[in-house]
């Protein structure tokens, strides 16, 4: 029977694109192997996944999509505005409807693997019951992989909450992390998702190994952490761990285009080489009228040219997290009078989405104000532009400490303790990033790394290595 590898992403948009990605690298190296990808219907925002997953099955019919049935949430969640913990219950839900598709799939193909998103850790067992090995795909860095197969082990040192221990939480090969800024998730030991992350964070051991959208000279403490044994209990043996990153997305369809496309990259061409710094904070992200204004007047006062993505505010009071469709917004109600105008000739301000790789790679660009999320800080190092860093959700302030203290490609956006960034810090620090001494340093080391990445995924570099690797293990499978 022809080999089948199965991949089980997670139904949030950033999640499925890595691990559609994943699909068409391994297609890329070996052809013959059959790609299958069980989809999800997302709690929210199913339309985003609907269109992207249409837009990979025109462009490489190769990908199999499987569209599990329907899993109908309890009442008491349907409202809820925490995305994790929406997630966390329609997958918790979904473990007959894998089992029924892996079984299917195993009628006319040899399933060799299995592999899982980390969210997706409960459908482990479902592998295991058919006696189909299963792997993870973590679509976040080695630092968050080494924190979160640590987390067990933190979990039995205290019995308080992160949110309020306020020390500094020691992981082995990262750098000393504020116990407020763990993983957002996790943050109340009393939270649903804590324990659903909890659990899933148990599973890891029980794979046949971590796949790692990350590569070894990016975060060689972390790495070297894991595969030593270091972040899990000494009697308790770690999975083989393979860095094969970075995965860039290749089809930056994840919503949106159009004249938006051709109007932001036009503009760019205009612009002076490096001159440009990029704002633009993921697929969920989103503020407040107020801060929306805040950051305008700090882009105006930062005599900086710009290129700016902005959303409608959140409708929930308080949720920084877009779960809803949201219309495009209207700019001239949202941004501070007269903004638009007196920055026309050295900014573009653009509605709710930009093709963030092609705005990256543009020669213009030469500084990325974002959200800390895996995904763009890839990006972000693959086209060698370093970072502000904003976090807003998710493992974001987690990621921020690393980029900035450790993988040293990022400028912290500081803001005061209700989560809020006024104007003055916004100007100062899109100054500092592209004119400034901290700025020229983690440009520099972003360039370097940029290099390194290319080398990575080049002949006989690490993570080309590491791929052939998990494909020798698969092989041997049959």
């Amino acid at each position: 029977m022809e080999a089948a590898i199965v991949l089980y992403p997670s139904p949030p948009i950033g999640h499925l694109v890595a691990m559609v990605e994943l699909g068409q690298l391994i297609l890329t190296r070996h052809p013959s192997l059959s790609i299958h990808i069980l989809i999800t219907t997302a709690p929210y925002r199913a339309d985003d996944t609907a269109k992207y997953i249409a837009s990979v099955s025109t462009t490489n019919p190769s990908l199999i999509f499987h569209h599990l049935s329907t899993v109908s949430l309890p009442p008491s969640l349907t409202s809820s505005s925490n995305h994790e913990s929406l997630t966390l219950e329609i997958l918790r839900l979904n473990n007959p409807n894998v089992r029924q598709a892996l079984l299917s799939i195993s009628t006319n193909f040899s399933v060799r693997a299995f592999v899982l998103d980390f969210f997706c850790a409960i459908g482990l067992s479902v592998a295991a019951d058919l006696n189909i090995p299963g792997y993870f795909f973590f679509t976040s860095g080695a630092a968050s992989l080494a924190s979160f197969l640590y987390f067990p082990t933190l979990h039995t040192t205290t019995d308080k909450s992160f949110k309020d221990l306020n020390a500094l939480i020691s992981i082995p090969g990262v750098t000393p992390v504020p116990s407020s800024d763990m993983a957002k998730p996790i943050l109340d030991r009393n939270d649903v998702a804590y324990q659903c992350f909890l659990e899933n964070s148990r599973q890891f051991p029980k794979s046949a190994g971590i796949i790692i959208n990350t590569y070894e000279s990016l975060e060689p403490r972390a790495i070297r952490a894991i595969s030593d044994g270091l972040c899990l209990p000494e009697n308790v043996p770690t999975p083989p761990i393979y860095c094969i990153g970075p995965l860039i997305i290749a089809h930056n369809n994840k919503g949106g285009g159009g004249d938006d496309v051709s109007e932001c990259l036009t503009w760019l061409d205009s612009q002076p080489i490096g001159s440009v710094v990029f704002l633009c904070f993921g697929s969920l992200g989103l503020f407040s009228k107020k801060q929306l204004q805040e950051i305008a007047i700090g882009l105006e006062r930062s005599g900086q040219r710009f290129l700016w993505v902005v959303r409608n505010p959140p409708a929930e009071k308080n949720t920084g997290v877009a779960i809803t469709e949201q219309p495009d917004p209207e700019l001239e109600s949202l941004l501070p009078d007269g903004f638009l105008g007196r920055t026309k000739n050295r900014g573009l301000v653009v509605k709710s989405w930009a093709p963030q790789v092609a705005v990256l790679n543009h020669e213009s660009v030469g500084g990325f104000v974002c959200h800390c999320g895996w995904n763009s800080v890839l990006e972000a190092v693959c086209a060698g532009v370093p970072i502000v860093a904003w976090p807003l959700y998710a493992e974001q302030r987690f990621n921020r400490i690393v980029l900035v203290e450790e993988i040293k490609i990022a400028l912290t956006m500081d803001e005061s303790e209700d989560g809020f960034v006024s104007c003055d810090v916004v100007e100062r620090r899109v100054r500092e990033l592209m004119d400034s001494e901290e700025g020229d340093s983690v440009r520099k080391r972003t360039k370097a790394l940029q290099r390194e990445a290319h080398a990575a995924l080049g002949e006989g570099g690490s993570s080309r290595v590491a791929l052939t690797e998990l494909f020798e293990k698969w092989n041997q499978l049959g």
